[in-house]
């Protein structure tokens, strides 16, 4: 989660929402890294999670990541959700919950959906305090 947060921070420095991700093997190496992307590159789909799946998968020569955990710093939008999904990633931790838009038990559950082909273990509010108030801060200066 720290290397999540380091990377949830480059993007609130670079004016995104900071949200950070990371992609570990199962020995525990990081294989994907990501953060939000979308100011900088205008792409609406290049949030945390999908940037780093897709650095994952690069490296590992495949799009089937299932000995795969995610770390990320805010809960899994529904795109997202999708894309762990099509990943076949088995684990998902995140710090933040988000009631607004989270798609892992917050507004919805479509990774542990069982008329889903695969299901994903979830591990939410891990560091939730310190993933809140990144996010908190960001938008209070927003505004």
């Amino acid at each position: 989660m720290r290397r999540a947060f380091a990377l949830a921070d480059a993007a609130a420095a670079d004016g995104d929402v900071p949200v950070g991700a990371v992609v570990i093997d199962a020995e525990g190496r990081v294989i994907g890294e990501g953060r939000n992307l979308r100011e900088a590159t205008h792409d609406p789909t290049a949030h945390a999670e999908i940037v780093a799946l897709r650095e994952a998968a690069s490296r590992m020569g495949t799009w089937h990541l299932a000995d795969c955990t995610l770390v990320v710093t805010l809960e899994p939008c529904v795109m997202c959700a999708g894309a762990i999904l099509q990943a076949r990633v088995p684990r998902v931790v995140f710090g933040s919950w988000d009631a607004k838009a989270g798609a892992a038990g917050s507004m919805h559950d479509l990774l542990r959906d069982r008329r889903l082909p695969h299901r994903v273990e979830v591990i939410g509010g891990v560091e939730e305090e310190q993933a809140t108030a990144r996010l908190t801060t960001f938008f209070e200066q927003r505004r």
